[in-house]
């Protein structure tokens, strides 16, 4: 597994574990349909939460949050329907949130929630 393969993997953990901590309960991780794949998919009180993890070991490349684009949004918020209508609850309300994290190597993380992203 590469580098960036193994801080997204770490990333996606530490984002699960920052949303439990704040009583957001996760569902699913790396949840696939045909037109794409969520992260995180989590319950935040009835509300459906489709959680896009984004990290970054430096801001060399400029701030995890940057990479989450208007393009990726909607599809987002098509991915979050999709697993709606997959779980039966086509119906339940939805959002997207983004989750950015600054792991640099022997310092502590840092993290950025975003809440109802929309493009």
């Amino acid at each position: 597994m590469g580098h960036n393969q193994e801080l997204g993997q770490r990333g996606e953990v530490l984002a699960a574990q920052y949303l439990m901590g704040r009583g957001i309960h996760v569902l699913a991780r790396n949840w696939r349909c045909p037109i794409g794949e969520i992260d995180i998919v989590a319950d935040d009180a009835g509300t459906l939460v489709a959680v896009e993890v984004k990290t970054r070991s430096g801001l060399g490349f400029g701030h995890p949050a940057e990479a989450v684009d208007a393009v990726k949004l909607r599809r987002l918020h098509r991915l979050a329907s999709a697993w709606c209508r997959a779980a039966g609850q086509p119906r339940r309300r939805r959002r997207v949130d983004v989750i950015a994290i600054i792991a640099v190597p022997g310092q502590h993380h840092r993290v950025a929630y975003f809440k109802e992203v929309t493009p």
